[in-house]
């Protein structure tokens, strides 16, 4: 595992209590010598991303977590089956829903699976374009991370109004380049559906240095060093490196963790190698640097999208002649990965020379995430779990199988 070239710590910019005072008590530990029943509680749903379709199968000694099981799988979207009963190119629209958040990163990483696959080589400009739209959805993620970790600890609506309000200010500008506020179906094989208009770009890059700099400010001077955040996530979920990287973890949840792993510096896919960004990294894996990590991570990429924009070369937003609908490539596999606003997602795909894919397998970073949650919530309280489960960033359309 190739390390980040640059990286800097949660610690160095949070309210994060100095070594010397004393730690939260291990909440297990103060119950060890207790052996009253057990009770098992079915829970959820709670939060804002579940509708309905995730609970977890709670076993409780007292208000102690000892077993902690997830239930999910009843979205029944079968996107990898559909996706094999039709073309590639058809299968963009559904990539939209596995992250319904950041469709236009589900997008980049599957037309990066059929470039690689066929061979299909992309403009600079559309690269740069690429990265632009990509940086902007990690934008809008982690902006709306912060505020439903806000909710999910019971505090007011507030921090989530404010998210929720940048949020429709830069899909107004998604919505009026891609015709979609969600589901963009933006990216094809070789470049984009269209170019960007230049008034356009400059209205975003006017927005990410004003409106979304004081809304970064703010959010800051209301939550980071606030002591009902403090209280409810420090010490609270940890998740040991080891651990992390065992299960597979990824993206800001495994930073948070302490492993400097970003894909964009280990791979350096499209152009990225062209951006001097840093990487945040905490410093005890718990649900305090897991919010640190998005707070930290936005500026870079208002910086990245700067950049992109200031050097954004002419030329060709799309590979000329590049062929999209009756592709067939010739028979072989690949894997290609991005790093996600959530984590790697990653597209395995199978060609038997046909117009649609013999396999097609998605590797969605929530899932894999999820695999961690009775880890972290093990010896924390009930209250904890919703915090914690929060602090992983799930959306449920990456989770049913």
């Amino acid at each position: 595992m190739t390390p980040p070239n640059t990286s800097f710590t949660a610690s160095s910019a949070s309210a994060r209590a100095p070594a010397s005072a004393p730690a939260s008590p291990n909440i297990r530990a103060v119950h060890d010598d207790f052996h009253g029943d057990l009770l098992e509680v079915s829970m959820g749903p709670h939060h804002p991303s579940t509708h309905g379709v995730f609970r977890m199968n709670v076993t409780l000694d007292g208000e102690v977590v000892v077993k902690l099981q997830p239930v999910f799988g009843y979205l029944h979207r079968n996107h990898e089956k559909i996706a094999e009963q039709n073309s590639y190119l058809a299968a963009i629209p559904y990539t939209d829903r596995l992250d319904y958040l950041s469709s236009l990163t589900n997008n980049w990483a599957y037309v990066r699976a059929v470039e690689q696959l066929v061979g299909i080589a992309v403009p600079e400009r559309a690269e740069y374009l690429r990265i632009i739209l990509g940086e902007l959805a990690r934008i809008i993620n982690h902006a709306c991370l912060v505020g439903f970790l806000l909710n999910d600890l019971g505090t007011s609506f507030t921090p989530l109004l404010y998210s929720l309000r940048e949020r429709e200010r830069m899909l107004d500008l998604v919505e009026e380049l891609t015709g979609s506020r969600m589901m963009c179906n933006f990216f094809r094989f070789g470049g984009l559906r269209a170019d960007v208009p230049a008034d356009w770009l400059q209205r975003l890059d006017a927005y990410l240095g004003d409106g979304f700099a004081r809304y970064l400010d703010e959010q800051d001077a209301l939550l980071t060093g606030n002591e009902i955040l403090l209280a409810r996530t420090q010490n609270i979920g940890v998740l040991p490196p080891a651990l992390a990287v065992s299960a597979g973890i990824s993206g800001p949840m495994l930073r948070a963790s302490g492993v400097p792993y970003d894909i964009r510096k280990v791979d350096n896919y499209s152009l990225y190698g062209r951006f001097p960004f840093q990487v945040p990294i905490g410093d005890h894996g718990d649900c305090y640097d897991r919010y640190m990590m998005r707070m930290l991570e936005m500026p870079q990429s208002v910086q990245i999208i700067q950049q992109a924009i200031e050097e954004l070369p002419s030329g060709d937003f799309i590979t000329p002649k590049q062929k999209n609908a009756g592709l067939r490539p010739k028979v072989g596999e690949t894997y290609s990965r991005i790093e996600g606003p959530k984590g790697e997602i990653g597209f395995h795909l199978v060609s038997d020379g046909t117009g649609k894919p013999y396999r097609y397998r998605v590797r969605p970073p929530s899932l894999i995430n999820l695999t961690a949650l009775e880890d972290m919530c093990i010896g924390q309280t009930l209250a904890d779990t919703v915090v914690i489960l929060g602090s992983v960033d799930i959306v449920l359309g990456e989770v049913d199988r």
